[in-house]
């Protein structure tokens, strides 16, 4: 066979395997690279973002663009990746291509809604939210964030059912309400929080912590002695709750009854002895009460639970300044005044 008849058989064979999709190489043929597999690629750039490798996803999917590859999903991952990087308005927009690419995709549905809760966009989240109840949760709990879009647009009953059934209580139940009353607190919506814990205690009078919440509502409106009635009811029908002596004990520090909030907060620490909350307060009642050293043994122990607290530094530097201490308490409030600036929010322009 002649050297043309060689050539003119190695092109056949050639374009008979490109037909068929077989790999492999012909004399006299360049050798074509065998392409990554979609779903290879995809688990590998999830693998790079649930490894905390988030630049190098981003990598990836701008490699896949760039050699053409019209991948299902690259979307969705790159909105993950930017949600991780908290470059919010870049990832909803990958998120809605995502959905225009795949309206089914309760994924990105769900994260979509997360990152327009995030941008302050709570209404728009809502119906994102809900229609993803199927996936199962990823960045946070879906009926949380939903519970409180519904919190930050007044639809608080909605809220109320939204955490129902992240608990598995009744939408109507005592429980229900008190969970919700709780979670309106800590959003600050005090009138209706004190609304709905009044609710629950109306439907299960014995329902325990109803009065402990009810007086850190007081606590919060700064009705002292409403506060002092609700906590020191709770502690009569709940009296192995460290949190409710810790709350009573702020309460009477603010009442400056300093001896009753001594005394409480003591039996606050031998119920919670690893709870930083009563050694800060027994601190504040003890420099009211001008006893520098019984002040700072608290504190210093508040410091060894949790040296990240700016104000057990404060107290401290109070306390050694008190007892003459001046290098001591210098050093203490320059610590707490670098904790408070870097515990300080920082404010992001997402415009």
């Amino acid at each position: 066979m002649n050297s043309r008849t060689l050539r003119i058989a190695g092109n056949f064979v050639a374009a008979m395997l490109m037909a068929l999709g077989v790999a492999g190489s012909v004399p006299g043929q360049t050798t074509t690279t065998k392409s990554v597999p979609a779903g290879d690629s995809l688990r590998s750039i999830r693998q790079d973002i649930n490894n905390g490798h988030v630049d190098q996803a981003l990598q990836q999917i701008a490699q896949l663009r760039s050699a053409g590859q019209t991948t299902t999903g690259l979307y969705r991952m790159e909105g993950l990746a930017l949600y991780a990087k908290g470059e919010l308005i870049p990832a909803d927009k990958a998120f809605a291509s995502a959905l225009v690419e795949d309206p089914a995709d309760l994924e990105s549905t769900q994260m979509r809604g997360l990152t327009l809760f995030r941008l302050g966009r709570p209404a728009e989240a809502i119906p994102l939210l809900k229609s993803s109840h199927g996936a199962s949760p990823g960045k946070a709990d879906p009926n949380y964030v939903l519970a409180l879009c519904y919190m930050d647009t007044r639809q608080y009953d909605e809220a109320r059912i939204a955490l129902a059934a992240q608990y598995g209580f009744e939408p109507d139940s005592a429980p229900a309400y008190l969970v919700a009353a709780r979670m309106l607190l800590r959003r600050e919506y005090l009138p209706i929080s004190q609304q709905f814990a009044e609710k629950a205690l109306a439907l299960d009078p014995k329902l325990p912590l109803v009065h402990e919440l009810l007086g850190e509502i007081a606590l919060a409106g700064n009705h002292i002695e409403t506060a002092i009635a609700e906590l020191e009811n709770e502690r009569s029908h709940n009296p192995l709750e460290g949190l409710v002596y810790e709350r009573l004990g702020d309460a009477y520090v603010r009442a400056a009854r300093y001896d009753d909030a001594q005394r409480i907060l003591q039996q606050a620490i031998l119920l919670e002895p690893n709870t930083t909350g009563p050694y800060i307060l027994l601190g504040k009642a003890l420099l009211k009460k001008s006893d520098s050293l019984g002040a700072a043994t608290y504190l210093e122990r508040a410091e060894q639970l949790d040296p990240a607290n700016y104000m057990t530094h404060s107290l401290l530097s109070q306390a050694y300044r008190s007892m003459g201490r001046q290098e001591d308490a210098a050093r203490e409030i320059e610590t707490a005044q670098k904790l408070q600036a870097t515990n300080e929010p920082k404010l992001q322009n997402v415009h």
